[in-house]
């Protein structure tokens, strides 16, 4: 009972959190072979499971309140969507200890990044000023590229890397977000796919559908009253939550 308790649980929450502010979602691989006592590979077939309903969930809930570039959103995907098939195999090959070393310095550089960071001044035409990485097609590219290596090699999913990210290189916190769930999915189905690939799927069947199930209730509240937050206060709030999960991972 405690596991499936535990199981349930830690998917609603995480999901709520995903979905008011697209991060969170790298809990659950520590989970999963913490507390529930899993081998890597079905903690971490698990988790991507659990991202590609998150990010598909959070992102339909985004684009209807106009908080999604699609466009943007699937030239960056395209990248992730080949540096994840990348990042499975290298899972293989390259410490776990290096490569969770490397994700939660870069977090940690982009919340800082966020809090440091002014807002964009409008120009009298109503542009933006500064660099946009929208409008950079191979930058996008590499973006989704080297995030979708990082995610799926560590565990974290997506937005826990990509959104910050975006902020930092031009892109509005609500539509970082959006853009970040939607480019989730496409870092968690090869991810998803590989993993399951090395451990028994039959025997996660039970424990992903509660999973899932879970999650996506979770997902589903959390992305509907996203809005009702200021924006101000989630970009500083993402930031702070990104800094003090960077620095407890880099200390422990």
């Amino acid at each position: 009972m405690g596991f499936w308790m535990i199981v349930i649980l830690a998917n609603l929450i995480v999901g709520v959190l995903v979905g008011l502010t697209g991060v969170a979602g790298f809990l659950l691989p520590i989970v999963y072979t913490g507390p529930l006592g899993m081998g890597v590979p079905e903690g971490l077939a698990l988790s991507f499971a659990a991202f590609i309903v998150s990010g598909a969930l959070g992102a339909m809930n985004y684009k209807r309140a106009g908080n999604l570039d699609i466009p943007f959103g699937i030239r960056l995907s395209i990248g992730s969507l080949v540096g994840a098939v990348l990042g499975v195999k290298l899972n293989l090959v390259i410490p776990e200890g290096q490569v969770k070393i490397l994700l939660y310095m870069v977090v940690l550089l982009s919340g800082v990044s966020i809090l440091l960071r002014k807002d964009k001044v409008q120009t009298e035409g109503g542009g933006k000023t500064g660099y946009q990485i929208t409008e950079h097609l191979p930058a996008t590219l590499a973006l989704g590229f080297v995030t979708g290596v990082i995610c799926s090699l560590s565990g974290a999913g997506g937005p826990v890397l990509v959104m910050p990210l975006l902020v930092v290189l031009g892109v509005n916190v609500r539509t970082a977000v959006g853009i970040a769930l939607f480019n989730s999915v496409f870092i968690g189905i090869p991810a998803c796919i590989g993993y399951m690939t090395q451990c028994s799927a039959l025997d996660l069947l039970p424990v992903l559908a509660a999973a899932l199930l879970a999650h996506s209730i979770g997902v589903v509240f959390g992305s509907k009253n996203a809005v009702r937050i200021n924006q101000i206060v989630l970009k500083k709030g993402i930031a702070v939550f990104s800094i003090l999960i960077a620095v407890w991972k880099l200390a422990v």
